[in-house]
């Protein structure tokens, strides 16, 4: 399992989605006691064609600082006496963050920032993050009168999942959440006559959640304090399962499958269509081969 000794890193920009995302972090370093990075990217060193007066150059900076006070001081009010750590970067705003966290930081991000459009529903800044970060990276999504559930549902398909499944155990147990996992497997729903040939589907479903209860397992009998819940859905698709979860869980746990041979933003279906569709905060979790390149 990936283990994270680094601070929460937050990037604020001054927009409504920003703010959710500060509020949420606050609460999550204060779940790990670890400092609160908030960060605002002011993409200077990225201008090469077009460098800016040094007049300009402070008033960008000196606006940087004042977003970053803004938001230090939503962080405060809602953790008093939280560490946090200001830092207005050159950088743009997604490789300001990764470097920020390095390699063992969490990353959280709102939907969308100043820059966004309305129907836009994941940014390119929080895609780009959850790309390329060596650790987690949590996007603070979800309808304003979503109602608290204490549930943390993670999604689980094989035994690159485990430490998936680990990550969000330990998130449910800091956060006095009880933990879903959910499993899902395929039927064919455009099959027709052909259903016989491909076997008999209750054996299919009783294999399969034997398979994840094995996998489960051993967190029960890591965490006994820890109410879990393992359910098997039968799905058309895995995406729209968890999207559908979602509007009864406070955060989804997803393993980002990345390979260092995907081109772009290598994030599976799944991941991006929960990342744009889930009711609630998304944590995407990294395992398998690291992809990283300039973000």
């Amino acid at each position: 399992m990936h283990a994270l000794h680094g601070p929460v890193v937050v990037g604020a920009d001054g927009s409504e989605s920003a703010t959710a995302a500060v509020r949420w972090a606050a609460l999550e370093a204060a779940s790990r006691d670890a400092p609160l990075h908030i960060v605002c990217a002011t993409s200077l060193d990225t201008l090469a064609a077009d460098v800016p007066s040094e007049s300009v150059t402070q008033r960008v900076l000196d606006t940087g600082s004042a977003t970053v006070e803004s938001a230090v001081a939503v962080a405060e009010g809602e953790v008093p006496g939280i560490r946090v750590v200001p830092l207005v970067s050159r950088e743009a705003a997604a490789q300001a963050l990764l470097e920020a966290a390095g390699d063992n930081g969490l990353i959280v991000v709102g939907t969308r920032g100043i820059g966004g459009f309305t129907a836009l529903l994941v940014g390119s800044v929080g895609l780009s993050v959850a790309a390329y970060a060596a650790g987690p990276v949590v996007v603070v999504r979800g309808e304003r009168d979503h109602v608290t559930t204490g549930v943390v549902l993670v999604a689980l398909r094989d035994e690159r999942d485990v430490g998936v499944l680990r990550f969000a155990a330990q998130t449910a147990v800091r956060h006095k959440a009880s933990l879903r996992v959910l499993s899902t497997y395929a039927y064919y729903q455009y099959a027709g006559s052909m259903v016989p040939v491909l076997g008999d589907l209750t054996e299919v479903a009783e294999e399969r959640a034997s398979h994840a209860n094995r996998l489960v397992e051993p967190v029960r009998d890591e965490l006994p304090g820890l109410a879990v819940t393992s359910d098997l859905v039968r799905a058309h698709s895995p995406a729209g399962a968890l999207v559908d979860a979602s509007a009864h869980a406070d955060l989804v746990v997803v393993g980002a499958r990345r390979s260092a041979h995907a081109p772009g933003a290598p994030l599976g279906h799944v991941v991006h269509a929960v990342l744009h569709h889930a009711h609630c905060p998304v944590a995407v979790f990294p395992h398998g081969e690291l992809h990283r390149s300039e973000a």
